[in-house]
């Protein structure tokens, strides 16, 4: 006769798995049910430093910002700036972008300026007027420094004339040297002798590659000698 029973299972046997577990990987049975993370609190005083260092690094940001304005305004192109050479017995103003600068003493020249690489103007006392006067002098002058700075293939007079600017009267003589090669572009040169009160002086003037704004500026610069 068969027998039917209800209820617990006979001999008391857990059931597997438990009611709570089901739906779960077996993974989970054996370590359990993956618990969700705890919210950690960050301390008010840790918050604190926090907000501390997030405004100072901001700071320093703006104030680093507010340097590199500065200095890029510091190193934009200066304005007119005034050269006083003592020893020649002259001054002179320089271009924006011209800056003076520091002539071996063996060159006899007591003042330089430049503009970058390309141009260049120097000053030296020449002592009392020569014999021949100022034109035969400067022609002179001309024709030595052409020979040692210029070394054209072609070598032509653009400019000679007499002059007086500001108390000085004397000459001016400029050369232009242009070249049969590819490398070497045209050069401009012009060498002014000024005398007064007895006492000359020479300006000489170098500009490669020999363009309007440098025979410009060198001009300039020869006009304003006081």
């Amino acid at each position: 006769m068969d027998k039917y029973r209800t209820g617990r299972r006979p001999y008391g046997e857990p059931v597997w798995p438990p009611p709570e577990e089901e739906g779960l990987p077996p993974s989970a049975r054996l370590y359990g049910a993956p618990a969700a993370p705890s919210r950690v609190r960050v301390p008010s005083w840790a918050r604190r430093v926090l907000v501390f260092v997030v405004a100072v690094v901001v700071g320093a940001a703006l104030v680093a910002g507010v340097v590199a304005f500065a200095v890029s305004r510091l190193n934009a192109s200066p304005g007119p700036v005034p050269v006083d050479d003592g020893v020649a017995g002259v001054g002179y103003t320089l271009p924006s972008g011209w800056t003076p600068g520091t002539v071996p003493p063996v060159t006899g020249f007591t003042s330089v300026a430049t503009a970058g690489d390309s141009a260049l103007v120097m000053a030296r006392p020449a002592g009392p007027l020569p014999a021949a006067g100022p034109r035969a002098a400067t022609l002179d002058l001309a024709e030595l420094y052409g020979r040692l700075l210029l070394h054209g293939d072609e070598v032509e007079v653009v400019d000679d004339r007499p002059v007086a600017v500001n108390g000085f009267t004397g000459h001016t003589r400029a050369l232009r040297a242009t070249y049969t090669d590819v490398v070497n572009q045209p050069a401009y040169l012009r060498v002014t002798l000024l005398t007064k009160n007895g006492e000359s002086v020479v300006l000489l003037a170098v500009a490669q590659p020999d363009t309007p704004r440098r025979r410009a500026e060198i001009d300039a610069i020869m006009r304003g000698v006081t």
